[in-house]
């Protein structure tokens, strides 16, 4: 019995994760997944279609940039680094959803050892338009270690 009962509660579990989110939330976490695949192969004609215009980002290097210096730069040859996400809590306003959560950024020696990566914290702004979600803003700032 007691078998029986922990498989029906992991089911409810499992499903509820599963079936629990909204197809907004489904959305914007293959979005955050699908605009890292477009970085990291470089593909600045889509990410411009999944930008907004006014697209603004607040850089761990403390810079504001758009999607011109960003698209410049790549195409100037610049590859930026492998990063790995943890969305902790999407947010929706209406037509608006707040991505937050944690990522790892591999280092400028590009080391496999995850050990090494840069810890940062996040938030992506996403409005949805009449094309669909865009991301609209985004801040990340590296994780200072307190020295006790």
């Amino acid at each position: 019995m007691k078998i029986f009962n922990f498989i029906v509660i992991s089911f409810l579990f499992v499903t509820t994760l599963t079936f629990g989110q909204s197809n907004d939330e489904q959305e914007i976490r293959k979005l955050e997944k699908y605009w890292i695949e477009l970085l990291n192969n470089g593909d600045t004609t889509s990410l411009l279609k999944i930008w907004s215009k006014e697209y603004v980002v607040n850089n761990p290097n403390g810079e504001i940039v758009t999607p011109e210096k960003i698209v410049a730069l790549m195409k100037s040859g610049h590859k930026f680094p492998k990063v790995e996400r943890i969305i902790e809590k999407i947010t929706f306003n209406q037509n608006v959803a707040i991505v937050m959560g944690k990522e790892m950024q591999q280092p400028a020696n590009l080391t496999p050892y995850h050990e090494e990566w840069v810890p940062r914290r996040f938030t992506n702004v996403w409005i949805r338009s009449e094309s669909g979600w865009q991301l609209t803003a985004r801040q990340s700032s590296e994780v200072i270690k307190k020295n006790n």
